[in-house]
C-alpha cells in the first residue's frame, strides 16, 4: 500500500496561492478519509429513495409516497456538494488568513 506524503507548507518560501493550495490539499486528503462513509451512507440512501419512490408508482395508492421519496432524494442530492463548497470556501479563507499572519509575524 502506497502512502500519501503530505507537503509542509511554509509561508516563508510560497506565495499565498500556494499555501493555501498545499493547505487545502493536506485538509482535503483528511477531509475525504473521515467522510467516505457519509458520503457512502448518503449514496446509497438516494439509491433506495429513487429504488423505492420507483416501484411506488405502479400503484396509484403509492404515488404520493413515491414523489415524496423522489423529493427527498433531490434534495440529498444538493445537501453533499452543497456542504463541500461551504467547506472548500470556509476553509480557503482560514489558511488564507493564516498565512497572512504568519507573514505578519515573522
Amino acid at each position: 500500500m502506497a502512502f500519501i506524503q503530505e507537503k509542509e507548507a511554509d509561508a516563508n518560501s510560497h506565495t499565498r496561492e500556494q499555501y493555501v493550495e498545499i493547505k487545502m490539499g493536506n485538509h482535503d486528503l483528511f477531509f475525504k478519509k473521515g467522510y467516505k462513509v457519509l458520503y457512502t451512507l448518503n449514496d446509497f440512501l438516494l439509491g433506495l429513495w429513487f429504488l423505492i419512490g420507483s416501484i411506488f408508482f405502479y400503484f396509484e395508492s403509492l404515488k404520493t409516497w413515491g414523489v415524496t421519496l423522489f423529493v427527498l432524494g433531490s434534495l440529498q442530492m444538493l445537501i453533499r456538494p452543497s456542504i463541500r463548497m461551504v467547506h472548500s470556501i470556509h476553509m480557503k479563507k482560514l489558511y488564507q488568513k493564516e498565512y497572512e499572519e504568519k507573514q505578519n509575524n515573522g
